[in-house]
């Protein structure tokens, strides 16, 4: 979906969700599906180095990261306990994705791009959990 697809989308969001700026939200979409992109490519660049701990972990973000994505597509459907308990999880994944990717991040590129998408998504889901306080 293109952005202005999705910011027109956005804006047509009723503002009263959980009190929370659309704009925000749709900022942390976007890292993480990015987040989930970079994930995905850099487990099938893993699996080839034979490093099948941190393949683990980047399906395992992906997976996290698709999973919060979705959710906050569905806004009608929010609830803020556990809206906040999913970007927590979300968060500690990304902090343990990072952790992982940082070890290969210097002789490979895919570990490398991965961290700095688990570290923007991350801060994205930390400004949306301060926008939600």
């Amino acid at each position: 979906m293109d952005m202005m697809m999705m910011n027109k989308m956005m804006e047509s969001m009723p503002a009263s969700t959980m009190g929370m700026d659309m704009m925000s939200m749709q900022a942390c979409i976007e890292a993480c599906d990015a987040c989930a992109m970079a994930a995905t490519m850099c487990a099938d660049s893993d699996m080839a180095a034979g490093m099948g701990r941190c393949s683990s972990m980047c399906m395992n973000m992906a997976d996290v990261a698709t999973t919060m994505m979705r959710m906050m597509l569905r806004p009608m459907g929010h609830d803020m306990m556990s809206m906040k308990a999913m970007l927590e999880a979300s968060m500690a994944m990304c902090q343990a994705c990072m952790d992982e990717c940082a070890m290969h991040a210097d002789m490979n590129e895919c570990c490398r791009v991965c961290m700095m998408a688990c570290e923007n998504m991350k801060a994205e889901c930390m400004k949306l959990m301060a926008a939600m306080a």
